[in-house]
């Protein structure tokens, strides 16, 4: 891995992890709610945080978490001096790094908790070495890249007693709990299928890699910014966005919007590991009349079928869509009634009804939508307070009482569920990855695709495709040599 002035030399990561494994060693997580017993008052009311990623999204995470009223960013961290200066010209007194390990090496006693807003990519090694320190996390969804990932970070959260948040907001809208109500209430009876879908990628996706190289700004660490993923040159019009498009550091356009979308049926119905997943996806043609076969490249759209087995139940198809496939419009739907909120939204079928709504759980609808006029279910969960726009307080105020406290127990996305949920999102992308994997002939002449036409079975808690095995290369990546996870 090369290093330039601002990144930490190896001897300074290895006094790193050392100093963190041994502070560890003898380090219990107090909640400060316990510190003085029953009606303790803290000394402190207030939040120290430490941003990495602080542009684009990064800025309105950290403006988010700053408009609280409780939080006082102490340290900020990018790769990229450009997209960090609105954060640093709101934060003037904060620290500011462009290595995320020096940042937590030199500023880990003046902060409590992070909020993490990099590619995907970056997700899980930032995460886990600030929960190996103690400090609470905010994520950025989808929760990490890989499924591996997502295991290890709801493990860790578990395993160091840290308040944890996934940044998919609309889990602390009241959109999902009136729906969970309906659903308990026998509205629809017992679902018997869920559609999903979502007219994303905005960015391209299904093309081969640019040819376009070029040097980096002088602003970006290209290589602090690459982090665990393989070497390569600097592109132009990857940065700021169209990564996503990307296997290397993104996820697609699944792993952008399910955490938003399949958020809402996944805890309306409380499903855990998927048994199953297969799919088919789209091609795009590159030129004029070229068909292209890029497996580095997310596919421009997909339709992934999971299936959940529940006990006691008929087995649940789950149906994803994306790039502006969707489902039949319902029957019980008017021609000019909108679905979903016309380029998202969950459709989920129950043996005596069916209910809709649109991204981040809003606008829940039952079909036909008359019906829902005419419905008063009693409120029997919790609000978050402003709903959605109360997902960054929700964390805030958790991080405060402290692990085990009462707002702890109020969080809308903590790893526990933000984990499964993110390795249900990421067995859609599994599948797809599977789809396009190929072999030479026998013969030489052309390819095999053994991983389409089948099912994949999953052994959830073992995290294994049983019956194709090369699948099981994507539910954990090779990092680049010098990063690795610290589990």
């Amino acid at each position: 891995m090369e290093k330039d002035d601002n990144s930490l030399n190896n001897n300074s990561r290895r006094s790193f992890i050392k100093a963190s494994a041994t502070a560890l060693a003898g380090f219990y997580f107090v909640p400060r709610h316990v510190l003085g017993g029953p009606g303790f008052v803290a000394p402190s009311d207030r939040l120290r945080v430490a941003g990495i990623g602080v542009g684009g999204m990064g800025y309105n995470d950290v403006k988010g978490i700053f408009n609280s009223g409780k939080v006082d960013i102490i340290s900020l961290c990018d790769v990229d001096d450009t997209r960090a200066k609105r954060s640093r010209e709101d934060h003037p007194k904060a620290t500011y790094y462009r290595d995320y390990r020096e940042m937590l090496e030199k500023e880990h006693k003046n902060i409590d908790a992070l909020i993490i807003s990099t590619p995907d990519h970056m997700h899980a090694v930032q995460a886990m070495a600030a929960m190996q320190l103690g400090k609470h996390v905010y994520v950025q969804k989808p929760l990490s890249h890989d499924i591996y990932e997502a295991r290890k970070l709801t493990e860790a959260a578990e395993k160091y007693k840290v308040v944890t948040q996934m940044g998919n907001q609309g889990s602390s809208g009241d959109g999902v709990r009136k729906m969970m109500e309906w659903y308990n209430a026998g509205l629809i009876g017992e679902a018997t299928r869920v559609y999903c879908w979502t007219d994303r990628p905005v960015w391209p996706q299904g093309i081969p890699w640019s040819k376009d190289t070029a040097n980096p700004p002088a602003d970006l660490d290209w290589d602090l910014w690459l982090g665990t993923a393989p070497q390569k040159d600097y592109v132009a019009n990857l940065i700021p966005f169209n990564w996503r498009g990307w296997w290397d550091y993104g996820t697609g356009a699944l792993g952008d919007m399910a955490c938003h979308i399949m958020e809402a049926p996944f805890r309306v119905l409380g499903l855990s590991y998927p048994e199953s997943a297969e799919c088919s996806v789209g091609s795009v043609y590159v030129g004029e009349f070229q068909r292209g076969y890029f497996p580095d490249s997310c596919p421009p759209s997909s339709h992934i079928t999971l299936k959940f087995k529940r006990e006691g139940k008929d087995d649940l198809p789950f149906h994803w869509m994306d790039g502006g496939i969707q489902p039949a419009r319902p029957e019980e739907l008017g021609p000019n009634e909108m679905m979903g909120d016309g380029g998202n939204g969950v459709i989920i079928e129950g043996t005596k009804g069916k209910m809709m709504c649109s991204t981040y759980g809003r606008n829940p609808q039952l079909l036909p939508l008359t019906k829902t006029k005419d419905i008063s279910v009693a409120e029997t969960l919790y609000r978050v307070p402003n709903g959605d726009g109360g997902h960054y307080n929700n964390w805030v105020e958790a991080c405060i009482g402290g692990y085990g406290s009462q707002e702890f127990d109020q969080l809308s996305s903590p790893f526990s569920i933000a984990g499964p949920l993110t390795e249900s999102v990421l067995m859609g992308n599994l599948a797809i990855r599977s789809y396009d994997y190929r072999t030479p002939k026998e013969n030489g002449n052309g390819f095999d695709y053994p991983g389409r036409g089948i099912k994949l079975v999953w052994d959830g808690p073992n995290m294994k495709v049983t019956n194709f095995d090369p699948a099981n290369q994507f539910v954990k990546r090779e990092y680049r040599e010098g990063w690795k996870l610290g589990v």
